[in-house]
């Protein structure tokens, strides 16, 4: 079980599936995402909170070493984040089982053995550290994400439409691909006043205004 000791997260366990090969890299990459993730948690928290002590859990199929312990208490079933194959519906996308409202806690967060190994994902996902930081909170806190698939525009009633995002000012593009592969700048519906079917909102790599961590964790801000 999780326990808060002056600020420091400790006994954080995270388990591999027993049905995944054997990896090194697997190991070696949770170890430096939980390190980078602990002083963005910090400076995140305004310096309350930080990853103190973590747990991993190892296959028993994977070859034994030295410095590994019999787990005591410690099992897959009861793991606060899990690394397994991919579920359908997410594929190697991060994310935290929640079952209950804003406020209350999450089961598990799950990473796939890509996600941790593959460092071509940094350009989709950001950072490991960071997207733990991300999936972190809503385990621990219950929040959710602050931006929204379903409906990624809104009118701002000054006759210009926004896209969905925490903060307003975080600058980027709207941008439309065509079917050729052309880009161009997105249209607006002159009967909704929001940008046409397809418009998607590219942030700029490089932002000055604060951003939460819940919109897209990976932005430099």
């Amino acid at each position: 079980m999780i326990k808060l000791n002056n600020g420091g997260f400790e006994d954080i366990v995270i388990a591999i599936n027993p049905e995944l090969p054997e990896d090194d890299k697997i190991l070696n990459n949770i170890k430096d995402m939980v390190t980078e993730a602990s002083p963005y948690l910090f400076s995140a928290t305004k310096q309350r909170f930080y990853f103190k002590t973590v747990k991993v859990i190892v296959p028993l199929t994977w070859a034994p070493k030295p410095e590994y312990k019999r787990v005591t208490t410690e099992s897959y079933d009861k793991a606060d984040v899990i690394v397994a194959d991919p579920y359908l519906k997410y594929g190697d996308d991060p994310y935290t089982l929640q079952y209950g409202g804003c406020g209350e806690q999450g089961r598990y967060i799950h990473f796939t053995s890509n996600f941790l190994t593959n460092d071509s994902l940094h350009d989709v996902y950001g950072s490991r550290g960071r997207v733990f930081v991300h999936e972190w909170a809503h385990l621990r806190w219950g929040v959710f994400d602050e931006y929204n698939n379903n409906a990624p525009f809104y009118d701002t009633g000054e006759n210009q439409a926004e896209a969905t995002r925490c903060s307003a000012a975080v600058t980027g593009q709207y941008i439309f691909q065509e079917k050729t592969g052309q880009i161009r700048k997105c249209k607006v519906e002159h009967r909704t006043q929001l940008y046409e079917a397809g418009c998607q909102f590219i942030p700029d790599k490089t932002q000055t205004s604060p951003a939460s961590i819940m919109y897209m964790q990976s932005l430099s801000s």
